[in-house]
């Protein structure tokens, strides 16, 4: 049984309350796992907090899990205030949106495979998974020279081992302790897949992606699993010339071995967790758009660390340190610099009062204005992007710290993935106000693009 739910939804096991996207109905034995789960769980913010006696409440991550009664939960991103009609596009959009913040270029992702919207998010991993390993068979493992040491040879090759050889005790002189070079299989690329293969092989439960995967192991067939933690090797992992063809199948890869089998899943249960923060999942999709609108002459710089709010000299030191690293998502730089900070909040333009301030944070203003001074000067443009949705559908009117800084509130269109113009095109040289590229059309500015791609998968691996 699978319940279907989104961000901050309540969970409760009482089932005398009607069962809705913002309320899951789950049973007595996967409410108590998410009490516990709750209390074991190691990320950086909360998975799930108490809500009164018999009620849990979902953070802002998305993604699946399965507990241990086999009871599943799919968590979908929270887009609109009111509860959503429709799944298919909610799954349609995670999905962009984790190929954007894995830097997983359009080609890589599949489009064709996006839009299917019948699979949970971990069975189309698999699956995608699955796909990429069976394209690397036909075109062929890389193999690699491994040194060998065989002390129990029946003939001599490669080279003796002259003093290990003398060694040897009486009755052992038909024996040869030799060291020879084989070329094998056996790389440690090879080894994580057929990992990632043995794992989705036991948790899929689509019959054609396990028949694909039983067929996949048979060709595997002779390379050694990794056992144990694969994330030194995932370390290892060559990204040369000669192994260009399996840069596509990589983050797939790492998605089954790291973030299917977390360290909270410790114990006999070994169901799938596949837990995303929405947050950063989202500011991978508008890099991924701004990238794509950029004008040429500019360039998109991806969580800079340039800047400190302040200098201090400690009590008993001699020399100044900086302390508070300003961070924000992204800094454009060119004939013109602009700082762009991405935000998964629902804004409400009908809350434009003094009271309200359309459902802004002031703490975020405070983080801007300290962006505007130091990355700015005190003077310049900077831009709040927010998802869009029926009541943000439009920018709202400049903010002005003063005369010379100023900030727009801008709504991005979480399905086409592009800004919405508006009147703060013209502060904002950077992007050309004709035409707005949209991310996925493949035909436009595809090398900043790419160029976007490629520098996410080196932060994600850093």
């Amino acid at each position: 049984m699978m319940i279907q739910v989104r961000e901050y939804a309540l969970l409760t096991c009482d089932n005398s309350q009607p069962a809705s996207m913002d309320l899951g109905i789950v049973s007595e034995a996967t409410f108590s796992w998410l009490e516990q789960l709750q209390q074991t769980w190691s990320g950086t913010s909360q998975i799930i907090s108490r809500e009164r006696k018999r009620f849990l409440r979902l953070g802002s991550y998305v993604g699946y899990l399965q507990s241990p009664n086999g009871e599943s939960i799919e968590i979908l991103p929270k887009t609109t205030f009111e509860a959503p009609t429709e799944v298919a596009p909610l799954r349609q959009l995670l999905r962009r949106m984790l190929s954007a913040s894995l830097g997983i270029t359009p080609r890589e992702a599949n489009q064709a495979a996006l839009q299917r919207s019948d699979q949970p998010l971990h069975e189309w991993i698999i699956s995608e998974f699955l796909r990429h390993l069976a394209d690397l068979l036909r075109k062929g493992l890389r193999f690699e020279y491994q040194l060998i040491e065989d002390e129990h040879s029946a003939f001599i090759r490669g080279q003796l081992n002259v003093t290990a050889q003398m060694r040897m005790p009486p009755g052992r002189g038909t024996h040869f302790h030799v060291r020879y070079a084989e070329f094998s299989p056996q790389r440690i690329e090879n080894r994580l897949l057929r990992t990632a293969l043995d794992w989705a092989l036991k948790m899929t439960r689509q019959g054609q992606s396990w028949r694909q995967a039983n067929s996949l192991s048979h060709q595997l067939d002779g390379i050694e699993p990794i056992c144990g933690s694969t994330k030194q090797s995932l370390r290892q992992w060559s990204d040369g010339k000669y192994l260009l063809g399996y840069r596509a199948i990589k983050p797939w890869c790492q998605l089954i071995l790291e973030q299917m089998n977390p360290d909270f899943q410790h114990g006999p249960h070994q169901g799938i967790s596949l837990l995303f923060p929405m947050e950063r999942l989202y500011e991978g999709w508008v890099g991924c758009g701004l990238a794509g609108a950029l004008h040429h002459d500019y360039k998109l710089i991806e969580q800079t660390k340039s800047q400190y709010l302040l200098e201090h000299v400690p009590v008993g030191e001699e020399s100044s340190q900086r302390w508070f690293m300003l961070k924000p998502d992204f800094l454009i730089n060119g004939e013109q610099t602009v700082v762009l900070d991405a935000k998964w909040k629902l804004l409400d333009s009908r809350a434009g009062d003094s009271l309200k301030k359309y459902e802004l944070s002031q703490a975020d203003l405070y983080q801007m204005f300290a962006y505007g001074q130091k990355y700015l000067h005190g003077k310049g443009n900077m831009m709040l992007i927010y998802p869009r949705h029926q009541h943000f559908a439009t920018p709202l009117p400049v903010f002005r710290f003063d005369g010379g800084l100023s900030l727009w509130c801008v709504p991005f269109d979480l399905k086409s993935g592009e800004l919405v113009k508006g009147e703060w095109q013209d502060s904002f040289r950077c992007f050309p106000s004709d035409d707005l590229t949209k991310t996925y059309n493949g035909q436009q500015n595809s090398r900043a693009i790419a160029t976007h791609f490629s520098n996410v998968r080196k932060m994600r691996e850093e």
